[in-house]
This record gives C-alpha cells, sequence and structure tokens, in this order.
C-alpha cells in the first residue's frame, strides 16, 4: 500500500514493546498513525477540574483533583493497615483506598492540597463512590515559577491536559507519553482533503489538526482541530460510498418502462381513491429510475401506514409491464403472507392472469415461503421459471439456489434493517442482469444516517399519510403512582369493543418459555436479585384479562413461537372481526393491518424502544375512527424512561422521534453491527450533531468523483481511501 513509511512505522519500534502489546490488544492501535488518530475524549482546565459529581460508575475513569485529607487505618485487629485518601473537585468528594504494602508511597505523595490526575474504575462501597488502588500522576509546579503551582509542567505544559480513552492496563498519561513520542510523525501525515475544498471551507492542514488536538493550548484550537478531523471522516466516507453509486451506474441493467394501457393504467384506473401528493412525487422518482439502462438502488422511507405498499406495487406492475419480474422479500412467513394477501386483494382480477375469470392484462402473483407444501412450492418454482408469474412475495427461500427467474426486472426489499446485505446481493445475482432494487422501511432514519448507513441508495421519503387516516392520541398511564389510571385503560378498552372495534394488547415477553424448572429457578433467582420484576408476558396478562377486566370478551393471542398455520389462523380470525382483542408480542410490530383495530395498550412499555413504540402505535387508527395508544409504565416519574415515554405521547412525527432515539442511545446501536466498517471509521464525527458537515461533504464528494471517479489527480485521497477501507469494510460497501 502506498502509504507514508512514518505512520505505517510499528509502534513497537517507538513506544516498546510492552506498551505497543497493550495498545495492540486493548485500544486496537497498531501503527504510529493509528495512535496519531486516538484523539483525547475530553480536556482537564487548569483552574477547573473535572466533574466528581458525574463518575460512571464501573467504567474506567481519569480524574484531575486536589487531595482534601489523606489517613491510615487499621483493620483485622491492628494486623493489615489501609490509606484512605478523599480528593475535591469543587462538584464532590471521591474516596480512593490502598491497602497493605501497597500504601506506602502514595502515603509520602499524595498529601492534602497536592493535584494529581488519578485513574482508576469507580465503584461503590458503603454507598460511597470510590477508587481502589488507582494509578496516579503528580501535576506539580514549575521550579523556575513557585507561584505557579497551577501550572502542569512537562508533557502538560500548556494549560490544557489532554485524557484519552484508556484501559486498566494503559493509563491516560501513559497513553499521552506515548502520543508525546509519535507527534513529530505528524508533519508527514498525508492529507486527504483536495486543496481547493480546504482553502474553500478554510480548514487547517491535517499535520497543524493532528498537533492541535492532541496538545492544544486553547480551545480555538481543539475547535479548529476538532472541525477539520471532521471533515476528513464525513469526507472519505461520501468519496467511498459515491464511487459505490458511480460503478453501480456503469452497471447494465434493463430499462423498464410500463406500457400504455397496460397492468398498471388497468391497476390505476380501479383504484378507488386518488394518491397523495407525496406518493405521486415518489413513484416519478423511481419510474425515472427504472427507465434507465443501470440498476435502480433506491431507499424508500414512510412512516406506517403511509402507502409505502401501494408505491412498491405499481413499481412492480410497471416493470411487469415492460416484461419483467418483480420479487417482494419480506422478513417473516407472517408478513410474506399478508403482503400477498394485501397485494391480491388491491390487484383483484388483475392478479388472476392465466385463471379463469383472470383479466387479459392480468398477472399471476404467486407466495413463496419455507413451510409451503411440496405441492404448492414446485408449482411456484414453475411459475416463477417460466414467467408465469410477474409477481413473487417470500421471505429469504425466494434466495435459495433452487430458485430461477424467468427474467427477474425489480426486487422490493421490505424492512432493511432486519434484511442483511448479503441477503440482498444473493437475490441481486438472480436477473440476467443486475435488477434494479427498492428498499422499504418503517422506520424512520434521521436524514444523516440515511446518508452515512444507507449511503449507497438513493433517499425517497414519504411524509404524508393518506386521505382518511385518523390521527392516533397517546397517554403514558403510570400503574404504579395511580392504579385507578390501569383500571380506567381496561375500561377504554371495553369501550372500543362496544363500539364496535377491536384493539391488541402487547407484551414484551411470551410467557411459556420457562418449561424447564432448572431455567425456570435460575431465572427467578437472578430476577430477586436483580430486585425487578419479569417483563410481563403474553400468556400470564391474556389469561388475567379473560378471567378480570376484560371476561366475556374474545381474546386470542399471538407470538413467534407460535406454528406458522396456527398464527395466520390467528391473524385471519382478528382480521375477519372474530376475535375482539389480540394480545401479543412485538409480532405485530410490522405490516399487520386491520383498519378496524383502534386501541392499543402496550404493557411494560418502557422495556420497547422509541422507534419500536412509534411502530406498534402505527398499528391503530388505519380505519376512519381514531386510534388510541396507552404506554403502561411502573417507572417512577423522574426516571429517563419515562421521559422517553413521555417524548412517543407527545409527538406522531416519527423522523422526530428517530433523532430523539438516536441521540439517547447513540448512532452505535443505530448503525448496528452489519455497519461495523461506518463505525471504526468514525472517531470524531457525530451522526446527528454533524448533520451538516455530512451533507456539505456529500454534495463535495459527488462532485470529485463525477470529476475524476478513479482519483488520479488525487492520490492522497486515494492513500485516505485505501486506509478506510481495508477487506472487511471493502466488503461491507460492496455487498452494501
Amino acid at each position: 500500500m502506498d502509504l507514508v513509511p512514518a505512520l505505517e512505522e510499528p509502534l513497537k519500534k517507538v513506544v516498546g514493546p510492552a506498551t505497543a502489546k497493550v495498545m495492540a490488544e486493548h485500544l486496537d492501535l497498531h501503527t504510529v498513525g493509528d495512535l496519531l488518530h486516538h484523539y483525547p475524549r475530553k480536556y482537564a482546565e487548569r483552574g477547573e477540574l473535572t466533574r466528581l459529581a458525574d463518575l460512571p460508575l464501573d467504567e474506567h475513569v481519569t480524574v484531575v483533583a486536589q487531595v482534601a485529607t489523606a489517613r491510615i487505618l487499621t483493620f483485622n485487629g491492628g494486623r493489615g493497615q489501609r490509606l484512605e485518601v478523599t480528593i475535591t473537585d469543587g462538584s464532590g468528594q471521591l474516596q480512593l483506598v490502598f491497602f497493605g504494602r501497597g500504601i506506602h508511597k502514595p502515603h509520602k505523595d499524595l498529601l492534602p492540597g497536592t493535584r494529581a490526575m488519578f485513574a482508576g474504575k469507580a465503584s461503590v462501597f458503603n454507598r460511597k463512590m470510590q477508587l481502589a488502588h488507582p494509578a496516579y500522576e503528580l501535576l506539580k509546579g514549575d521550579p523556575d515559577n513557585p507561584d505557579g503551582a497551577e501550572d502542569a509542567v512537562g508533557s502538560w505544559a500548556g494549560a490544557l491536559i489532554p485524557i484519552y480513552p484508556a484501559t486498566a492496563k494503559l493509563e491516560s498519561w501513559k497513553i499521552a507519553k506515548s502520543v508525546d513520542a509519535v507527534l513529530p510523525s505528524a508533519q508527514e501525515a498525508v492529507d486527504p482533503l483536495p486543496p481547493s475544498l480546504r482553502d474553500g471551507r478554510e480548514l487547517i492542514p491535517l499535520p497543524e489538526a493532528l498537533l492541535k488536538i492532541h496538545r492544544p493550548h486553547t480551545k480555538a484550537d481543539i475547535e479548529s482541530a476538532r472541525d477539520r478531523l471532521k471533515w476528513d471522516e464525513a469526507f472519505v466516507l461520501q468519496v467511498a460510498l459515491a464511487r459505490r453509486r458511480y460503478a453501480d451506474a456503469q452497471l447494465p441493467a434493463i430499462a423498464r418502462r410500463p406500457r400504455e394501457g397496460g397492468l398498471l393504467d388497468a391497476f390505476d384506473a380501479k383504484l378507488p381513491f386518488t394518491l397523495t401528493e407525496g406518493q405521486e412525487k415518489v413513484s416519478k422518482e423511481i419510474f425515472d429510475d427504472l427507465a434507465t439502462e443501470h440498476p435502480m438502488h433506491r431507499l424508500l422511507q414512510g412512516e406506517v401506514g403511509s402507502g409505502k405498499t401501494m408505491v412498491a406495487l405499481r413499481a412492480m406492475l410497471a416493470v411487469v409491464d415492460a416484461g419483467g419480474q418483480a420479487a417482494m422479500l419480506a422478513p417473516t412467513e407472517v408478513l410474506a403472507q399478508q403482503h400477498h394477501r394485501s397485494i391480491t386483494e388491491m390487484m383483484g382480477e388483475l392478479a388472476e392472469g392465466g385463471m379463469l375469470g383472470g383479466s387479459d392484462q392480468g398477472t399471476k402473483v404467486t407466495l413463496l415461503t419455507g413451510s409451503m407444501g411440496m405441492a404448492g412450492r414446485r408449482q411456484a418454482l414453475l411459475d416463477l421459471v417460466t414467467g408465469e408469474a410477474g409477481i413473487v412475495i417470500g421471505t429469504h427461500a425466494l434466495i435459495e439456489d433452487k430458485v430461477q427467474f424467468h427474467d427477474l426486472g425489480l426486487v422490493v426489499v421490505d424492512e432493511q434493517h432486519r434484511f442483511g446485505v448479503e441477503q440482498r446481493d444473493a437475490l441481486r445475482g438472480k436477473g440476467k442482469q443486475p435488477p434494479h432494487l427498492l428498499v422499504m422501511t418503517a422506520t424512520p432514519i434521521p436524514r444523516t444516517v440515511a446518508m452515512t448507513v444507507f449511503g449507497d441508495l438513493e433517499t425517497s421519503v414519504l411524509d404524508q399519510l393518506p386521505a382518511g387516516r385518523s390521527p392516533i392520541a397517546t397517554h403514558v398511564v403510570p400503574a404504579e403512582d395511580k392504579p385507578h389510571f390501569l383500571a380506567r385503560a381496561w375500561e377504554r378498552v371495553r369501550e372500543e369493543v362496544e363500539n364496535g372495534h377491536q384493539a391488541y394488547v402487547v407484551c414484551p415477553r411470551i410467557g411459556d418459555e420457562d418449561d424447564d424448572p432448572k431455567k425456570a429457578k435460575k431465572k427467578a433467582e437472578e430476577e430477586a436479585t436483580a430486585e425487578k420484576r419479569p417483563p410481563l408476558a403474553v400468556v400470564e396478562v391474556a389469561e388475567q384479562l379473560t378471567r378480570g377486566p376484560l371476561s366475556g370478551l374474545k381474546v386470542e393471542i399471538l407470538h413467534g413461537r407460535m406454528q406458522p398455520d396456527d398464527k395466520d389462523a390467528v391473524m385471519r380470525r382478528f382480521a375477519a372481526g372474530e376475535t375482539q382483542v389480540l394480545v401479543a408480542t412485538t409480532v405485530i410490530e410490522v405490516g399487520v393491518n386491520v383498519p378496524n383495530a383502534t386501541a392499543m395498550v402496550i404493557m411494560d412499555a418502557d422495556r420497547f424502544g422509541v422507534s419500536q413504540l412509534h411502530q406498534l402505535r402505527g398499528r391503530v387508527g388505519r380505519g376512519s375512527a381514531p386510534g388510541l395508544c396507552l404506554l403502561v409504565t411502573e417507572m417512577p416519574e423522574a426516571s429517563p424512561a419515562r421521559a422517553r415515554l413521555g417524548a412517543v405521547a407527545a409527538t406522531l412525527d416519527g423522523f422526530e422521534l428517530s433523532r430523539i432515539d438516536l441521540e439517547q442511545r447513540r448512532e452505535g446501536d443505530v448503525l448496528g453491527q452489519a455497519q461495523s466498517g461506518v463505525r471504526s471509521s468514525l472517531r470524531m464525527l457525530a451522526v446527528i450533531e454533524d448533520e451538516e458537515i455530512i451533507a456539505a461533504a456529500r454534495e463535495e464528494a459527488v462532485a470529485v468523483v463525477s470529476a475524476d471517479p478513479d482519483l488520479e489527480h488525487l492520490p492522497e485521497l486515494r492513500t485516505a481511501l485505501d486506509a478506510l477501507l481495508d477487506d472487511e469494510r471493502e466488503q461491507y460497501l460492496d455487498k452494501g
């Protein structure tokens, strides 16, 4: 790899083999360049100390503080000794303890009034926060300036002390000393940003940014360094994604244009309603993509019930009109069956091509799932290979080697986050030429996450609800503080049912998993020690409701461990209105469409994520009657969990909620394991806060790549890309 030797130098040559081994094993740092990109987590200021009051428990922490008191205590009848030191920073106090032979040096060093950096794991003993046997480094005054005891000398000559992400085996100040050893190499860092971009955005050169991030003299130094380093990350990643999109645009695909007077026109003519403006706009974006001779790669985001399936179906019909086949992939069998049912209902006789009573312009809509019988499966496979079936709907069973298509033109993937990139890829290989791809998700993804994680897909957003969709009122029901609220919740469910409607009750757990008495006993013990009751379970809640507040109503249960046929039968009875209340797990989260269901009670709502609650709530209010969603919790009013539920109750805007969700969970969880390549390359960039930088970097990246796809005139940028796209990440982006 054409990288500058100084930054490729193995760390063991510079910091010694023992330190290098710890850095490699615990911090994944192997070269001088890796260490230069291991940025301080925060900076302790000369006059201002870290807040001891905010220390996280059970984490390795580094604090700068002053010794208040130090005393030696004896225990075990005078046979044992321990040194207790109290340190303070103005916000609070923290106790340090040293035992046994290890107390003599700290007793000599840590005199009242001394300032030092301390590192260790924060734990609680006797209800007090403490660090046991912390490592420490004294911050001495400057001998030439006796009044300047506040000035840290040596490696902390500046006013700001960098505090690095550290481990128990390697304290922050030891990392700082290693950084001192490699800092001169920063001068040789290759600058990936084109000079015109750097000058246009007034960004400092990379060597200067590395120097300022590690050894700042002022807060302005830190700011200018951060701005520059964030741009590097955003820009290099967006260039990688822009090159993916550019390469995809060079792939051949068959243009699929709808035929006049064909299947799509016949379908539109019998629609009982007009499409929303949003549906029209997104459909146009999709049809424009389908008409080109390179594969469409589009992400369709839309709130639950915004009519995504309608948009996807019209795209599939356009492809069938153009002589191709369309496949729709769902994450579960229940969902595949549901899509099959709703699409055949929407199409009516147009879905019965080649059958008696079917339409001349019709096509066959085939279902293919893993649990189908042999005969049905054989027929479905035959329909696909002959081209008899224009539309096929199925689970990942569609990806198996045996499945052959006559001419696959479009793949629609439902609920991307449940569906890996490998599967997307395998299906893509089923066409004679790469098929067009439409990915649908009902999880609103903040724009920047879409640009980072799904950066190889163009994005369309459906944010209007179709006419006739009703508003959903959401309320938090504090069962612990106000038990009568819960009683009222069940009365509301009864009222809805008496008015001819239906209701869902959602629980976090199934409840019959404790058949093994040993496991059940162990689980009970764990929960008792955690002083936390187990989450409410479908089986038990259904039983209590039928005996108690909902007695006399027709109540059924639904969960993921039921046989597919049983699940389907339960769903059919609920859809037909035979069942009045369905007690279920989150299997109903995606795709269940029963317009007559108007009420939902979510038990232990604090155990679900914000986006998941929003998804669940979208299952009610799908008809003309208004929806009601009740979030039941035992969490106290001041808890973060209650604040989360309050946020869900306060807005129906999924994009707003996904921002809240992301800010609370940090982007790591959202980017998820599949995107580890992206995540491990973002050290400075925060996906939500740095929205403007990511958007600007994307624009710049597109301009650079369209002018110079192979980056021939930007060798430094190519070098940075090679470093970002090591094998694992290259594969991730390729599969994306």
